[in-house]
């Protein structure tokens, strides 16, 4: 439970006409996210598919990130409806969670350079 931090990552399919719309729909949905304990959040757009995005944020642990689940409220779910009134019809946000794996780097050997 205290594993972290964790990248939840929300991929988001909406339809290229209210794409700016969308985008400043998503500027309610960050403000929830931070209050409720992102540490860091970021919205991309796919470059070679029209009407594809990816929210990322990161919380401190996988605890924390169970907690955000309850803080969520009414009004708060009123804006995530909002956000997904852009994606294309009969389209559901696809939710990811990763967590942050220790990776000791290997000590080089003779001095050579890649």
């Amino acid at each position: 439970m205290e594993a972290g931090p964790v990248l939840v990552v929300v991929e988001y399919d909406v339809d290229p006409e209210t794409e700016a719309r969308f985008v400043e729909a998503m500027g309610s949905l960050k403000t929830i996210r931070r209050r409720d304990g992102a540490i860091r959040w970021n919205l991309f757009r796919n470059l070679t598919e029209q009407g594809r995005f990816i929210e990322s944020f990161i919380v401190e642990s996988w605890l924390e990130h169970l907690r955000q689940h309850e803080r969520f409220t009414v009004s708060d779910r009123e804006v995530e409806e909002m956000v997904n009134r852009f994606l294309r019809e009969g389209g559901k946000p696809r939710m990811m969670h990763f967590i942050s794996e220790k990776v000791r780097g290997k000590k080089s050997s003779g001095g050579h350079t890649a």
